[in-house]
């Protein structure tokens, strides 16, 4: 189930959610009730581990 970071715009109170995808977005904080809730969006890590990943690589015959 994915992990979502929600912070709120008028308390600033910071939490993470586990939804589903079909469950919809959090609007209404905890902390302070109000409508203030919104989605924290950040970069994924990507680890690329092996052979073949990059132009100056060789895959195996």
């Amino acid at each position: 189930m994915p992990t979502y970071h929600y912070r709120c715009k008028n308390c600033g109170y910071d939490f993470t959610q586990e939804q589903s995808f079909e469950d919809s977005a959090l609007t209404v904080c905890p902390n302070c009730h109000e409508e203030q809730l919104r989605k924290v969006f950040s970069a994924v890590p990507i680890e690329f581990k092996g052979k073949g990943f990059y132009r100056t690589d060789h895959s195996s015959k």
